[in-house]
């Protein structure tokens, strides 16, 4: 079976670990901030604070900027579902704004429309979440544009696109966001096993950050509340917070894999550049890089011109895993899901979205891909599709 996506481990990788194994911290130790001020200092920005997931750094990073009940991010339906589940699990609702045909990332034209109703009907965001699909960024500017106008703040939700940039500076710098977020699960550009990390410029975002990632616990004097001189109190619960740290284990693993980043990034390209050129003679719609932005090309999608091919989305998709090309598709709009059309919504919501969802494949592309086996890949969805 030829994978949509891969973790590419070496040597190097496993030495790391091995002499994390082979120290005195397992958990958090040394090596967590190692990692927080290496991927903070590759993209450049100011902090980082690691967590055990992306979906727990989104749900810290929605808490530092003090989403509740009452308040609504809008995002793009065409994530995984843990952009939206990390608000609700503080309470707020959730919201979406449809995407672009040709990138598939949230359509900022829709959303400036989608904020001056609201403003008239006092309904606007406290978050807005952009999505870099497929390792791309959205045009993070203007929405920053928007922010300033509509008074929200911005979680970046670029757990595809470390290694990425948008107008040529990495992502992750939060020149335009308040918050972004990386994921370092096995199939993203780099990994720690499991893993993510929120990064920030802010120096407040980064207390709350930590604070809500170790269980709302605080040994700093400058934030401990007053207690009795003759007890001991070296530490003090402040808030309710979680359990999200990232252990030392995992930061190791983490630390090699960036020192290969950009290589990564650059593999992923000349894969994507080959599948650039032989699939444009297809009925197939090609993913559009804006001039902005480098992708990291997390993911490569295609979509299907289906009325010139004489096969369903289903079909295609599987003969293809039966030839033994593991095809996938990012993503089901999320409120097309069960459990979001219980808190009301309904089919047709966003309808390009949805639209994507009928046509969307996503082909193998990471590092280990021999171009032989891309070659089969190519030659593959010829046979099927033609």
């Amino acid at each position: 079976m030829i994978k949509y996506g891969q973790q590419s481990i070496d040597q190097s990788d496993i030495e790391s670990v091995v002499d994390i194994l082979k120290s005195d911290w397992l958990t958090q130790g040394p090596t967590v901030p190692k990692f927080e001020e290496s991927v903070a200092s590759k993209v450049g920005a100011k902090f980082g604070v690691a967590s055990n997931s992306a979906t727990s750094a989104l749900h810290i990073a929605y808490m530092s900027l003090g989403l509740k009940p009452g308040d609504s991010i809008w995002t793009s339906p065409n994530t995984f579902v843990a952009t939206t589940n990390a608000a609700i699990f503080c309470g707020a609702k959730v919201d979406f704004v449809d995407i672009e045909s040709d990138t598939f990332n949230i359509d900022v034209n829709l959303l400036e429309a989608k904020l001056k109703k609201s403003a008239k009907d006092k309904t606007l965001p406290k978050i807005v979440v952009p999505v870099h699909l497929a390792g791309q960024s959205p045009d993070m500017k203007k929405i920053h544009e928007l922010s300033k106008e509509y008074g929200f703040n911005i979680v970046e939700d670029a757990s595809h696109s470390i290694g990425g940039k948008y107008l040529d500076e990495y992502v992750g710098n939060c020149k335009y966001s308040d918050i972004t977020v990386f994921s370092f699960h096995p199939v993203k550009i780099i990994t720690s096993g499991e893993g993510g990390m929120a990064l920030t410029n802010d120096e407040e975002l980064r207390r709350r950050l930590i604070l809500h990632r170790s269980h709302g616990i605080t040994s700093s004097a400058d934030y401990m509340q007053k207690t009795p001189s003759n007890e001991i109190w070296n530490y003090q619960q402040i808030s309710l917070g979680y359990n999200y740290r990232m252990t030392d284990i995992a930061a190791g693993l983490g630390i090699s894999q960036l020192s290969r980043l950009d290589s990564f990034v650059s593999t992923r390209h000349i894969i994507a550049e080959r599948y650039n050129k032989q699939l444009l003679s297809m009925p197939i719609k090609l993913p559009k890089i804006i001039k902005e932005s480098y992708s990291s090309y997390h993911l490569y999608v295609i979509r299907l011109k289906l009325e010139e091919i004489n096969k369903s989305h289903q079909q295609i998709h599987d003969e293809l895993i039966a030839l033994g090309v593991m095809v996938n598709l990012h993503y089901i709009p999320v409120y097309r899901q069960p459990y979001y059309q219980e808190l009301g919504f309904k089919k047709g919501y966003c309808p390009e979205s949805e639209k994507y969802h009928r046509e969307a494949l996503s082909i193998p592309i990471h590092p280990s891909l021999k171009p032989e086996d891309q070659t089969k890949v190519i030659d593959l969805l010829g046979d099927v599709i033609s």
